[in-house]
């Protein structure tokens, strides 16, 4: 099976002010986040990282990863160099770069931590109409940047362009944040974080709604707060 998740920030201390992640310290984060992922993951699954394991040193990031099960791959970050160039770290990855395209069943998944709206085959779709690949991204966590990402998509979704049948057709634009907090930390399936993204997307919808314009950066500090319950909630 395979499996993706973003910017865990292991070892990551600030992450309280950064993301509300709602942890007492820092090892208690650690111990919940490793406990999510092997409740999930066997020995035999592929897990993706994509970007921002870790910011401990050498040592404490092999702790952790010495923990996880799975064959981890990772999609670098901004944030993963300190611990890569430390001589002192045990790389058990399956594999690092900074950049993947691969299979995932009959569909192509395109990794990388930034997102990239403009992303490789992103036009294709199978028989039946429906998206053939998907950009998965992290880096922007639930920050107001995803909000106004989310804009973009919705821009470049509706723009109607020839397609190489001549046709006039709407490309589909499937980009997918797979920040771990959406998970509640738990490595996911993509075809869990389409519905994920599906329910993370129709919940701000409703709260523009109810305001009636789109969010300005405070109404979005209050969003976060309900997208971190639901997301502790598994989205139920």
């Amino acid at each position: 099976m395979k499996y993706y998740i973003s910017d865990p920030h292991f070892y990551h201390r600030y992450c309280e002010d950064m993301d509300h992640r709602g942890f007492a310290t820092m090892f208690e984060m650690h111990d919940y986040m490793i406990s999510r992922w092997n409740e999930r993951v066997t020995d035999d699954d592929d897990v993706f990282v994509i970007g921002d394991f870790s910011f401990g040193n050498g040592r404490e990031t092999w702790n952790v990863l010495s923990r996880l099960k799975g064959r981890i791959t990772l999609v670098e970050g901004n944030h993963d160099g300190f611990y890569l160039d430390d001589r002192e770290f045990t790389d058990t990855f399956e594999n690092v770069a900074v950049y993947y395209e691969i299979r995932d069943g009959e569909r192509e998944v395109i990794l990388c931590h930034y997102p990239m709206p403009f992303y490789n085959h992103q036009y294709r779709r199978n028989r039946q109409g429906d998206p053939s690949t998907y950009m998965l991204y992290g880096h922007i966590h639930n920050t107001f940047d995803e909000y106004y990402l989310s804009k973009v998509i919705e821009k470049l979704s509706d723009v109607e362009r020839y397609g190489i049948d001549g046709q006039i057709e709407k490309t589909p634009f499937r980009l997918i944040n797979t920040f771990c907090m959406y998970a509640d930390y738990q490595p996911l399936t993509l075809d869990e974080w389409i519905e994920i993204d599906k329910k993370r997307r129709s919940l701000v919808a409703d709260y523009e709604s109810q305001l009636g314009r789109q969010l300005n950066v405070d109404d979005w500090e209050k969003l976060n707060e309900v997208i971190v319950r639901r997301s502790r909630e598994h989205w139920k």
